[in-house]
C-alpha cells in the first residue's frame, strides 16, 4: 500500500485535534483585554503549546514519509497508536487549563507528551524495520539525539510536578514542556538532505 491514503488521513486527523483545542477556549463577556486576559489568557497559553506540538508532529510525520514508499500493516497500525496520543492532547490541555495548572492535570498532560513521543518512536521504528538494512530513514536520522532526548524532558516535567510541593514544581514542569517543544522547533535538516539526495540521478 502506498503512503497517500495514511498521509491524508493522518493530515485530517491532525486538523480536527487543532480545531477541537481552539473551539475549547472560552470567548471573554466582556470587551476589555482584562476581560480577554481573565478569561481566556490562560486557554490561550496552553492552546498555543499544544499546537505548538500538533505541528511539531505534523511537520516531522510529513518529512518522515517522504523516506517511504509503500507502508505495511504494522506501520498503519503505529501510525493509529500515534495518532490516539496526539488525540487526546484537547483533552489534556483543557484539563490543564481549566484547573489553572493545578499538579495532576499537569503530570497527565506529560504522560500525554511521552506516550506521543513513544508512539513516533515505535512508528520509526518500525518503518526502519520494514525498509530493512539499507534503510533511508535509517540513515537520515543518524543517532537520533533529539528523539531520545525528549523523553527524559517529559519524564523529568512528569516527576516534578508530582514531587515538587507548590506551583514550583509546576513551573518547572510546564518550562521543561516548553523547552523540549523549542528543542523540536529549530528545524532538522538531516531527512530533507536525504530526500534531495535520493532524488538525484
Amino acid at each position: 500500500m502506498r503512503t497517500s491514503r495514511l498521509e491524508a488521513f493522518s493530515d485530517g486527523v491532525l486538523a480536527i485535534i487543532i480545531t477541537i483545542m481552539v473551539l475549547e477556549l472560552k470567548v471573554p463577556h466582556g470587551h476589555t483585554l482584562s476581560d480577554l486576559v481573565h478569561t481566556t489568557g490562560v486557554g490561550l497559553l496552553t492552546y498555543a503549546l499544544s499546537f505548538i506540538y500538533v505541528g511539531i508532529y505534523w511537520n516531522n510525520h510529513h518529512h518522515m514519509f517522504q523516506l517511504v514508499d509503500r507502508v505495511s500493516g504494522g506501520v498503519l497500525w503505529a501510525n493509529l497508536g500515534l495518532l490516539f496520543c496526539l488525540s487526546l492532547l484537547p483533552f489534556t490541555t483543557g484539563w490543564m487549563d481549566e484547573s489553572r495548572f493545578e499538579h495532576t492535570p499537569v503530570i497527565i498532560y506529560g504522560v500525554n507528551l511521552l506516550a506521543a513521543a513513544i508512539a513516533y518512536y515505535v512508528l520509526q521504528t518500525t518503518i526502519i524495520r520494514q525498509q530493512g538494512p539499507e534503510s533511508l530513514l535509517r540513515h537520515a536520522i543518524g543517532r537520533d539525539l533529539k528523539g531520545k532526548l525528549s523523553p527524559i524532558f517529559y519524564i523529568v516535567g512528569i516527576l516534578s510536578a508530582a514531587l515538587i510541593p507548590g506551583y514550583a514544581g509546576v513551573a518547572i514542569a510546564v518550562g521543561v514542556f516548553v523547552a523540549a517543544a523549542i528543542m523540536w522547533i529549530v528545524p532538522d535538516r538531516r531527512i530533507e538532505g536525504e530526500v534531495r539526495q535520493a532524488d538525484q540521478p
